[in-house]
């Protein structure tokens, strides 16, 4: 008898470099890579505000180094505060402190900066600009602002560094909105802005940095003239200082 025919088959072999993903595999892959983004990104966030608010606190200590060499190298005189409860429109006066202090640094002032066309800008690397600070329009962009209080255009001369009670503690510069060249705590618009995470950072006469909460600063709401954050200067400005409430 002749039976069936027979068949000769090859094995089946895996491929090569093993076997491939299933989609329920690929699915559980692309939820642990979402989860883990999650948990990630808001760290990476935060870590990158910190190290906002830190530059911006570097760039404050420069500016308090420039008021000791300006104080210095004029008599003990201060640099002026600039405009006050407007926004910044006139920047032709060399002892406004935006003109002033920069070269105290080996920078151009912000006059000859403006007739360079080298405005500085949001984003730029530069110690006018805190790097947390978003322009929010207007002819000048100033997001660091001195106290309105201090060396105001009202007294027929600056004032003097020696002049000003505790000055470790007297505000000299703050985080601001940008469009004005000198702050205050207010509900107007001039008040200092707590940007880095609803804090804000100041500059004292005395020349450290520090952060505090907005909140306790009056950022939008007024002055609470607490001891160790004081705008109120002991000298003579102090007078007019109910104008910026």
């Amino acid at each position: 008898m002749t039976g069936p025919p027979f068949h000769c088959e090859m094995p089946v072999r895996p491929r090569a470099g093993g076997r491939g993903f299933t989609l329920i595999e690929l699915l559980v892959v692309i939820v642990i890579i979402g989860i883990l983004a999650g948990l990630l990104l808001p760290a990476f966030a935060a870590s990158k505000n910190k190290a906002r608010a830190a530059q911006c606190l570097s760039n404050l200590r420069q500016w308090g180094l420039a008021f000791r060499i300006y104080a210095d190298d004029n008599g003990d005189f201060l640099p002026r505060r600039g405009q006050g409860v407007q926004t910044l429109a006139q920047i032709d006066r060399p002892t406004d402190w935006f003109n002033a202090l920069p070269p105290c640094l080996g920078l151009p002032a912000f006059q000859q900066m403006l007739a360079n066309n080298q405005q500085p800008a949001a984003r730029d690397q530069s110690v006018f600009i805190c790097p947390a600070a978003s322009d929010p329009g207007g002819t000048y962009f100033l997001p660091y602002a001195m106290n309105m209080n201090l060396s105001p255009w009202n007294l027929s001369q600056p004032t003097k560094f020696s002049d000003v009670l505790q000055p470790e503690s007297v505000v000299v510069m703050a985080d601001a909105p940008g469009p004005y060249a000198s702050t205050f705590p207010s509900s107007r618009p001039f008040s200092p802005v707590a940007r880095h995470a609803s804090r804000v950072n100041l500059l004292f006469l005395g020349g450290h940095a520090q952060s505090f909460a907005g909140a306790y600063i009056g950022c939008g709401v007024g002055d609470p003239e607490h001891p160790d954050a004081r705008w109120l200067t002991g000298t003579i400005s102090d007078a007019s200082a109910v104008n910026y409430n």
